[in-house]
Formats: C-alpha cells, structure tokens, sequence
C-alpha cells in the first residue's frame, strides 16, 4: 500500500538515517534521463520541506546539468534490511558550489572531502512510501573509501582540473553550470 505525505514526518526522518545509499533520478527536457547511486555518509535533512546531499567528483555531472533545464528530481532510498519499504521523495532542486554564500551555511553539515563537487538542496514537495516486499534483502558491510583515496591522491586542485576535462558538460552535451 502507498502512503502520500507532504513532509518528512518522524517516521520517515528514522528511516532514512537508518539507511546506507539513495538513488538520485533527473531528466532534462530531452535526452537521457539519468539515475545515480549515492553512498557514504552524504544525505542531510535540515527540515520537514528541504534535505540535502553532497555530490561527489565522478565521471560525469549529469544531475547539475538536468535541473539546471528542469529543476526536479527524484531521491529513492528502500530498506535492504528489516522491515520492507521504498521511500521516494519528490522536489525540486538546486546546485550549491564552493563559490555561493550558501555552501559555508550546507558544507559543515558534511566531513570535509576532497571530491566534493556540489551541495544539492532539494525543495521536499512530497514523499511516498510502498510496500518493498520484492526488494531482496542484502547485508551492509561497509561504505568504499576507494573514491575518497583517489581524490586525497589527486589533491583539490587536479580533481577541479578533472572538472573542466570531464564535467562542464553532460553527456548530451548540456552544460552543467560546473564553477572552478
């Protein structure tokens, strides 16, 4: 059964602190819609309308380029373990960098890290929760450091010339509004 809710009650706020990775959906108007996997200890809810994330260097910088066309996104979490549910939250949001007055108000709500590329503020609009019942039960080891390794080798300034070689587009080749 599905329940519709328009903020982050205290049931939903336990969830999802219990959890260890959510999935990040967006879609620009055209071109591929995009779904990300996100891990460690990266998720903040700093009210009952508005959560956080820290999105780290990678590969690409599709998210940034997606809601810079159309600001929605999607962030998915379902319990691995215990009792099923999938949790979805709704809103729409917008990318924080280094250089914006609002990162020094977001950014030590995260540990410092190297490959820190956007905060995403994300404007709760609703939320559902389903049942989950198909949903395999796994066992959480562990978070990877490997990323967090990577980055510290390369040091802040070689991961912001990653940037402008890797992530000032988008794979349809949407800017991504990316600020060195």
């Amino acid at each position: 059964m599905s329940k519709l809710l328009t903020s982050i009650d205290e049931k939903t706020q336990k969830f999802i602190e219990a959890q260890q990775m959510f999935f990040v959906a967006t879609a620009a108007s055209d071109g591929k819609i995009n779904l990300s996997p996100k891990g460690t200890d990266s998720f903040r809810i700093i009210g009952p309308n508005q959560v956080v994330w820290l999105n780290l260097t990678g590969s690409g910088n599709e998210t940034a380029a997606h809601i810079l066309q159309n600001n929605r996104m999607t962030i998915m979490m379902c319990a691995f373990d215990g009792k099923p549910n999938i949790m979805r939250i709704y809103g729409s949001a917008k990318a924080i960098y280094e250089q914006d007055p609002e990162w020094t108000t977001h950014a030590p709500l995260f540990k410092e890290n190297t490959g820190a590329r956007q905060i995403f503020l994300v404007e709760v609009e609703q939320i559902q929760h389903s049942c989950g019942m198909a949903v395999p039960l796994y066992d959480f080891v562990e978070h990877r450091d490997l990323l967090d390794i990577a980055h510290d080798k390369k040091g802040r300034q070689k991961v912001k010339e990653y940037w402008k070689e890797k992530n000032m587009v988008s794979l349809d080749g949407l800017p991504t509004g990316q600020k060195i």
